[in-house]
């Protein structure tokens, strides 16, 4: 009983843990309109992904309980107006025991690049270099985790 109690608090905890993970992603971004049609397909094709039987993918598991097909989050993380988005994928198979890759891009002159390619789940900073807000990878482990700038045309891991 006291094993089944630790366990379930260890789950829980972890639920926890994993919901807040995601709302610290919000911190410091302003959300834009959804993107559709061939915006949103181009925003997709910039960050490496492909449709595949009606889901963007990437990585190429389709068995695994940690799958989870891509998703896209329009944010405006510099407040220019032009939108940004957060594009994400899940997968233990794929990802290791982050088990979440992302890529942050923009639209500019009418194409998306990608600004900053991971694995890890990212949140945004307080702080700003250039506009742009500083980011934070979390990835699973005791190191800190890395801190990620803007230097002009993408996001660098700072030293």
């Amino acid at each position: 009983m006291v094993r089944d109690m630790s366990l379930r608090s260890l789950f829980n905890a972890a639920v926890r843990l994993l919901v807040a993970a995601f709302f610290l992603v919000l911190v410091g971004e302003a959300t834009a309109a959804p993107l559709v049609g061939a915006d949103q397909r181009a925003a997709f094709a910039a960050a490496g992904f492909h449709a595949n039987h009606g889901e963007w993918v990437r990585c190429g598991d389709t068995t695994t309980p940690s799958r989870q097909s891509g998703r896209i989050r329009i944010v405006d993380l510099n407040r220019d107006g032009a939108p940004e988005a957060w594009i994400t994928e899940g997968s233990t198979l794929c990802y290791g025991n982050a088990a979440s890759a992302f890529v942050l891009v923009t639209k500019t002159q009418g194409h998306w690049a990608v600004l900053l390619d991971g694995v890890g789940i990212p949140e945004t900073l307080q702080t700003r270099t250039m506009g742009w807000p500083d980011l934070r990878v979390g990835l699973p482990g005791f190191q800190p985790p890395p801190i990620y700038r803007f230097d002009g045309r993408k996001y660098v891991r700072a030293p």
